[in-house]
């Protein structure tokens, strides 16, 4: 039987960490709301401890969304947890996610702890957060440059505070897929525990990582995946949530999963974060780029006029894609793609019409990047004129103005 992944948006968190980027509480609530009505699981709406306006701007999502989980965000320490709890007062299904760092670079170059110090802050953390709600997650952060062995201790403690998620953050993009995966079973065997929780991987995409390490995540059995729209965030951002959702759709049967995400508001939730963030998405981004179902080489035009699924493994349609399949005319275009394009404008050419068509087509694309619907309707009419007549005459307009001509020198005579 497929099990459902849990979706987990940290868009509105650490998407806003990426360099630039400051969401207004209407900003927030705009997206947040998108994502509820996406079906999305656990919308992560902020840092309440970071500031007032933080605290502010969660506790309005809070009281906004009521079909989905409102989660914040706090280090181990009581003051977050407390500013958390605060924020998350109206929210429907309220969250508190916790988190310490867990390798030894960040035990001893940021928080200067040992590991039994940063056991007990942990602890402690969890225990505060469930007094405030049943819905815990703890996060050992640097998980994965991090001693194992160290990971399943500070999670066993978590589990026996009352966390009810424990998520394996990649906080610096470091892992490799197959090693995630041998992380994941070494800790559900040396915390057997686990079991009775939910397991959720956090990546973030400094080496290009993060879809194929979600998705290896998933595979090796974790039910929640954390991801940001268009996949912005600290540095190189987070894990795609487009790219994800899309690639657990396609590939949710070889997995035996599935999420309950409704696809369709991808396209406008996508732009809509762009507006709000600053952030451009990428012509050539997977899944929601400007390119992403255009077609330019002529043997792709050729494929995807006959069978879309030649060259395409999404349906447009599937995430709300407004204008679908694209054929994009320039120098690598091929015959068919030519044909089609005027077929659509209105423009039915044969024999040697066509092929007059295409070679004035094929001078113009040499000189230009993309040949658009102007030039096309401009090279059909012109085409479209027979030059000679059916009895082997010169054309109409040409007999026509030859008369004309004839006319003007006899009356100047």
């Amino acid at each position: 039987m497929s099990e459902k992944v849990i979706v987990f948006d940290t868009t509105l968190r650490d998407g806003e960490q990426a360099a630039g980027v400051c969401f207004s509480a209407r900003d927030k609530v705009e997206i947040a709301s998108r994502l509820a009505a996406m079906r999305v699981d656990v919308i992560e709406a902020g840092f309440p401890g970071a500031s007032l306006g933080e605290r502010e701007s969660v506790a309005a999502v809070a009281r906004a969304v009521r079909d989905a989980t409102v989660c914040g965000l706090a280090r181990a320490v009581a003051a977050d947890v407390d500013a958390a709890a605060e924020a998350l007062r109206g929210a429907a299904r309220p969250r508190i996610h916790v988190f310490v760092g867990s390798s030894d670079v960040h035990l001893a170059h940021q928080l200067r702890r040992s590991r039994d110090e940063v056991i007990a802050m942990a602890g402690a953390a969890v225990r505060r957060a469930r007094h405030h709600t049943d819905d815990v997650e703890f996060s050992p952060m640097d998980a994965t440059r991090a001693d194992v062995q160290f990971v399943a201790d500070i999670v066993r403690v978590a589990l026996a505070e009352g966390a009810t998620t424990i998520n394996i953050p990649d906080t610096v993009g470091y892992v490799l897929p197959h090693r995630l995966q041998a992380l994941i079973a070494e800790l559900t065997e040396r915390v057997p525990e686990l079991a009775a929780a939910v397991l959720s991987f956090h990546g973030q995409d400094d080496l290009g990582l993060a879809t194929a390490n979600a998705l290896a995540a998933v595979a090796a059995g974790a039910r929640q995946v954390e991801l940001a729209v268009n996949g912005i965030g600290e540095r190189a951002g987070n894990t795609a949530f487009e790219e994800v959702v899309m690639a657990l759709r396609v590939h949710g049967a070889a997995l035996g999963v599935h999420t309950d995400v409704d696809a369709t508001g991808i396209c406008a939730l996508s732009r809509c974060v762009a507006q709000r963030s600053g952030i451009a998405v990428p012509p050539n981004k997977a899944i929601v780029g400007r390119n992403a179902f255009r077609h330019a080489s002529g043997i792709h035009q050729d494929g995807v006029i006959k069978w879309r699924e030649s060259y395409e493994v999404l349906d447009p349609a599937a995430i709300g894609h407004e204008r679908g399949t694209e054929i994009v005319l320039g120098k690598l275009s091929g015959r068919a793609g030519f044909d089609q394009r005027l077929r659509a404008l209105g423009f039915e050419l044969s024999g040697e019409d066509f092929d007059r068509a295409f070679e004035r087509f094929q001078r113009l694309a040499d000189a230009r990047r993309e040949v658009v619907d102007d030039d096309l309707r401009a090279i059909g009419a012109e085409a479209g004129r027979p030059a000679i007549s059916a009895v082997g005459g010169r054309s109409p307009a040409g007999r026509g103005s030859r008369r004309r001509r004839g006319r003007r020198e006899s009356r100047a005579r």
